[in-house]
């Protein structure tokens, strides 16, 4: 599968920047081309400098909303993101016919914060104007919800993301959903952490996105799992995960043991690699609820066995019981068992019902708090009305 990434804000074009890297390393490694062309939009001029793996030219980096923001960013309001990209809309447009490959684009995938000021406002808006440019070509949503002690300590940020769901969901194809705290690692430094949160929101897509455009006969799966098929199963809310397994000691003929305890076999290494990947979700949910779902193994060719992807599929049966289950299989890992794991389409999602109920008690909060301000504003301004001024 091929796509157009753009990233918005600081926390999107820091994704899709990741999303490049991702595409060299396919080419690199594999000779395939799964991004077709790779944006960063940002009213923020240095934020769009710091970034390493998108072409470093305007067409690439697109600064929107100079006039107003003087480059420096909308100060977390995501009201006058979205303006911004309404008027500036068209910049994007232009970035995207820069792409020259973009007719085999099978997909959009636009990328965003969705607690900030500048993506929250904007994937939206440019989710809508793509949608209407190019009606024939799906449009996802990855949005990266904030961490706890953002939305602890800044109460705009859930004000943001609600705002920011709700408008997103009403226009993509489909969401996925990105929860920032599952990838934190305390005892590394900001930076660091940041910057490997990024990595691991992107690297899940990798041979999801490869296996359909294999060209090696060697590498391509006995079932493969192409555009067709993710298009088929990615619908409104989105989650996304992958776990892997070594198979270096394994030398052993195939034990037909069902025992997950059991890691000495090929189908327990693979049970083992799904079950890191539904733990390590890009969002805490319940499978259940999930009324779509697909599931990718990358291994090595001769342990590629009909007996695991059969236990791989009752195993994810299991957990997501009213799925429409789709599966393939994809050779080319060499001394490990690579499981991508897609939860499509899911019926409810706790955390975003959470936002939505936070956010609306915010609103009436803040405009409690805001009469009280204007109040004691008004007492100060009449304490004084008595004295002279000097103007």
């Amino acid at each position: 599968m091929k796509l157009v990434v753009i990233g918005f804000g600081q926390c999107g074009s820091r994704v899709a920047d990741e999303f490049a890297r991702l595409n060299r390393k396919a080419r690199s490694l594999r000779g395939i081309e799964i991004i077709t062309g790779a944006f960063a939009v940002n009213t923020d001029s240095a934020d769009l400098s710091g970034l390493s793996s998108i072409k470093s030219d305007y067409q690439h980096r697109v600064l929107i909303g100079g006039r107003r923001t003087g480059g420096h960013g909308v100060g977390k309001i995501n009201e006058l993101g979205a303006e911004v990209a309404r008027e500036d809309g068209d910049k994007i447009i232009e970035a995207i016919r820069t792409t020259p490959r973009f007719f085999e684009s099978d997909a959009f995938l636009l990328v965003a914060s969705a607690g900030g000021g500048t993506g929250s406002g904007t994937i939206p808006i440019a989710t809508q104007l793509i949608k209407e440019r190019y009606a024939d070509k799906p449009v996802y949503d990855l949005i990266v919800l904030p961490f706890e002690h953002e939305e602890t300590t800044e109460q705009r940020t859930i004000f943001n993301t609600a705002t920011c769901l709700k408008s997103a969901n009403s226009v993509a194809d489909a969401i996925f959903l990105v929860d920032n705290q599952r990838y934190i690692r305390k005892d590394s430094s900001l930076r660091n952490n940041l910057a490997r949160i990024n990595a691991m929101i992107v690297d899940p897509f990798y041979n999801l996105l490869c296996a359909g455009e294999e060209k090696k006969a060697k590498y391509v799966g006995a079932k493969t799992l192409d555009a067709g098929d993710i298009m088929q199963t990615v619908r409104g809310w989105t989650v996304i995960g992958y776990g892997k397994s070594q198979l270096a000691q394994l030398r052993f003929p195939l034990v037909r043991s069902r025992n997950f305890h059991k890691k000495s076999t090929e189908i327990h290494k693979g049970i083992e690699a799904m079950d890191e990947a539904i733990g390590e979700l890009s969002l805490k949910c319940n499978p259940a609820d999930a009324g779509r779902a697909l599931y990718l193994v990358s291994a090595p060719a001769k342990e590629l066995h009909m007996e695991m992807i059969k236990e791989l599929g009752d195993y994810l049966r299991s957990v997501a019981s009213g799925a429409i289950i789709r599966n393939g299989d994809y050779p080319r890992e060499r001394a490990l068992v690579d499981v991508t794991v897609l939860l499509s389409e899911l019926g409810d999602v706790e955390k975003i019902r959470r936002y939505y109920t936070e956010s609306t008690s915010l609103i009436s909060i803040t405009q409690k708090r805001q009469e009280e301000i204007e109040s004691k504003l008004q007492g100060i301004d009449e304490s004084s009305k008595d004295i002279p001024s000097l103007l």
